[in-house]
């Protein structure tokens, strides 16, 4: 169990991005009081959790709806994590990420932000939502499902804890080192995305 816990934990980690949300979360909020920041924080990370919980508990009754196999759904899953992967190592995510903070502030009607863009889909994205969905599917069985979401809930308890620091943490990390661990964790993400699509393709032909 241990063991799961900690290959969720990366995954979550890598696909959330808690360090890499933080900085857009200080830059989107630099005029806001320390209330308003912090009302913002617990308001999209609190958004954003329930729309993960929701995805984690009947995103599998949802694809049997659809009529989609978990299988498909792994290998649709796995590619897609792959291409965040990818935009992760060639630090496309993160022009993404701050192209869609200037729309948001060149708007100057949207001064709350804390539902967009930050709980979604910075926090609860398209990465976020198939990797709880594909892990829930792979791990059957109510410890292993609760050992999954013991997960999700550490890396949004650290969200929460990096928006809340975000201006410290931004100064602590550098725009240098940040780049040095988007591109580690890219990897990473990579080499599990592609044990999703093969685990995908196990399920479609046996």
């Amino acid at each position: 169990m241990f063991e799961l816990y900690v290959s969720s934990l990366i995954t979550f980690f890598v696909v959330i991005d808690p360090p890499g949300c933080a900085p857009i979360f200080a830059g989107l909020t630099a005029g806001a009081s320390p209330a308003h920041r912090r009302t913002m924080a617990f308001r999209a990370v609190g958004v954003a959790t329930a729309i993960l919980l929701v995805f984690a508990l009947f995103g599998e009754d949802l694809l049997q709806g659809l009529g989609i196999q978990l299988g498909s759904f792994r290998i649709a899953g796995g590619i897609m994590l792959f291409l965040i992967a990818l935009e992760m190592v060639f630090e496309k995510r993160t022009q993404r990420r701050e192209d869609r903070a200037a729309r948001v502030v060149a708007d100057h009607e949207a001064e709350d932000i804390s539902i967009f863009p930050m709980a979604m889909p910075m926090i609860a994205g398209p990465g976020s939502i198939a990797s709880v969905m594909l892990l829930g599917s792979r791990n059957a069985g109510l410890e292993r499902h609760l050992v999954v979401l013991g997960a999700l809930a550490t890396i949004l308890l650290l969200m929460l804890a990096a928006l809340l620091a975000a201006g410290p943490l931004m100064r602590l990390l550098g725009a240098k080192i940040e780049a040095v661990i988007t591109r580690l964790l890219g990897v990473l993400l990579a080499a599990l995305a592609v044990q999703f699509v093969m685990d995908g393709l196990h399920a479609a032909l046996t």
